[in-house]
């Protein structure tokens, strides 16, 4: 079984504006059309079994509308007996109910949330994403935060290694995610601040981005049981993604772990 734990789709009417748009602004080339037929047609091509999808709420008064996505996506798999794909939810730092926001999403059956500290203007240690996280982990939410550069941001990094170390030390979040191997185009200071951390990584663009030694490296030092494959789907391609994870010298059982067993695991999926 393969599980992609990183991937975006947007609403059918929006998603054509949405991915040119994107493509713009931060200077990356899509795979997909960015819609949830574009996912499943790119997941049958690689043989990815089940995607997580991770939307981004970008202001507070987008909460309803982008958690009514994932929840309808999410409740569509579940009564069709599919299970492909696993949308978490959204929040803003900036809601006047954290807490509320938080409880309505855990209360949607929805596994987790996704934060983007670039696209939401936030520092990763400011004290609004910490009671956000700290919160997100009583209710037993997985939280999975875009970490490092963002092509989008490149004048200011809201989500360095170092302010995500600030979390880990101040919060000690139990399901927390970093994105990108732990901080994209950062990997040095991965190594110096988030190696070896209570706090998964995933995979998501980054095979290709980053020399394969470091992240090997970064892997093994981690720990493989803290690391999930992911692709960024549609700005990393599954297929080649998954092609580039699967030429590296890991161990079939550590291949294992990295493709499906960490996530199914953290998912809660027997």
């Amino acid at each position: 079984m393969i599980v992609d734990f990183h991937t975006h789709i947007y609403p059918d009417k929006i998603a054509e504006a949405t991915i040119l748009k994107l493509e713009t602004n931060a200077n990356v080339k899509a795979y997909t059309n960015g819609t949830l037929k574009g996912l499943k047609s790119s997941m049958k091509d690689a043989k990815v079994n089940v995607s997580v999808v991770l939307p981004v709420v970008t202001n507070p008064k987008q909460f309803e509308s982008v958690n009514k996505f994932a929840y309808n996506i999410t409740e569509k798999e579940i009564k069709e007996e599919k299970d492909n794909i696993i949308s978490f939810g959204g929040i803003h730092p900036d809601t006047a109910d954290y807490k509320g926001e938080l409880k309505q999403i855990y209360d949607l059956g929805l596994k987790g949330i996704k934060l983007h500290p670039d696209y939401q203007q936030v520092f990763f240690d400011d004290i609004k994403y910490m009671r956000i996280i700290d919160y997100a982990s009583e209710l037993g939410l997985i939280v999975s935060v875009h970490a490092g550069l963002d092509g989008a941001f490149m004048e200011c990094t809201h989500c360095t290694p170092k302010r995500a170390l600030n979390v880990i030390k101040e919060v000690k979040p139990l399901k927390l995610v970093l994105a990108h191997t732990g901080g994209y185009a950062m990997w040095n200071d991965v190594e110096e601040f988030i190696v070896g951390e209570e706090v998964y990584i995933d995979t998501s663009f980054s095979l290709g981005h980053i020399d394969n030694e470091q992240f090997m490296r970064i892997v093994k030092n981690h720990g493989v049981n803290k690391v999930l494959f992911a692709t960024d789907s549609p700005w990393g391609n599954q297929k080649d993604m998954l092609e580039s994870f699967m030429s590296l010298d890991f161990t079939k059982e550590e291949k294992d772990a990295i493709l499906s067993k960490n996530a199914l695991n953290l998912l809660g999926i027997s």
